[in-house]
């Protein structure tokens, strides 16, 4: 009996690890961006998660969307086959790890009320039909092709204060994001982390920042 006992409890712990995707995107290794990075990092790691490290900078990854993209993009809508004979091959690479991914995380800065370009970038050409969603015959439909995919969660941060970004801003990053993109392909969880005024408030309260993070995806369940 203590053997199916033992049995059962390492079961379950192994079925609870993960293999989480981050997209990362800022250029300045120095920044609180690159901070959030390693707190994350280091919680999934401690949970024994596998982290699979997407980052758009050091990629060199390619956020224009050429007009062979776009080409494909409209073929794809009959034909989910048919762009992978014509974009970016960097876009496989990430479809590829997308596809084994169980929990998707983005840290980026919000630049001018939105995301930098990279990002953006990534949104347009990863989240694309025939890599990360199909349309439903009836065309008013989106279908995930993320099967495994459980959740986002995105983190950002900014130098404007939370009411100012929420009330002038509408929370750009919330609505495009979380009530736009990922909602549209059927990803049913979906959070952000909302960093303000990051170059304003004190070191105790980024560092307590980082903690939080760190607790937080140390305790990330599917």
């Amino acid at each position: 009996m203590a053997w199916l006992c033992l049995n059962f409890v390492l079961y379950n712990l192994n079925s609870s690890i993960m293999r989480v995707a981050i997209v990362f995107n800022h250029p300045y290794e120095g920044s609180y961006c690159n901070a959030v990075l390693q707190a994350v990092t280091i919680g999934l790691q401690k949970a024994g998660h596998e982290v699979d490290l997407m980052h758009l900078d050091r990629d060199n990854f390619d956020p224009v969307m050429r007009s062979k993209d776009l080409s494909a993009f409209a073929r794809a809508k009959n034909d989910g086959e048919a762009i992978y004979k014509d974009i970016d091959p960097q876009v496989l690479n990430y479809k590829q790890r997308l596809e084994q991914a169980e929990h998707l995380v983005f840290i980026f800065p919000v630049w001018w009320e939105l995301m930098p370009a990279m990002t953006k970038g990534f949104i347009d050409k990863v989240v694309f039909p025939g890599i990360t969603y199909d349309y439903a015959k009836s065309g008013l439909k989106m279908i995930n092709r993320l099967t495994k995919l459980k959740g986002t969660t995105i983190i950002t941060t900014q130098n404007t204060p939370a009411l100012v970004y929420r009330l002038l801003f509408g929370n750009a990053i919330k609505y495009a994001m979380l009530r736009g993109t990922f909602w549209k392909i059927g990803l049913p969880k979906r959070k952000w982390i909302s960093l303000c005024m990051v170059k304003f408030v004190s070191d105790k309260k980024r560092r307590k920042w980082l903690i939080n993070i760190e607790n937080r995806f140390s305790g990330l369940q599917g």
